[in-house]
């Protein structure tokens, strides 16, 4: 298993929090996110490591953006 952890600017409600866990989740070999809000950060778990550019495209598809990006 993977985990990779990653930080999302301008999210400011539960439904910026849906919108980036619904577009990262169809990222393939993703298996789980979570996404705190107070933090802005975006935890991955899939079962091999995942591309950094699908999940940084995922988020910004949803609207926002990997700190640092």
């Amino acid at each position: 298993m993977s985990t990779a952890t990653y930080t999302v600017v301008g999210m400011t409600c539960g439904h910026c929090v849906s919108a980036v866990t619904e577009e990262v989740a169809q990222v393939p070999g993703v298996s789980a996110v979570d996404v705190d809000l107070a933090s802005g950060g975006v935890t991955v778990t899939s079962d091999a490591p995942v591309d950094e550019t699908a999940v940084r495209a995922a988020v910004e598809e949803a609207g926002y953006e990997v700190a640092g990006a």
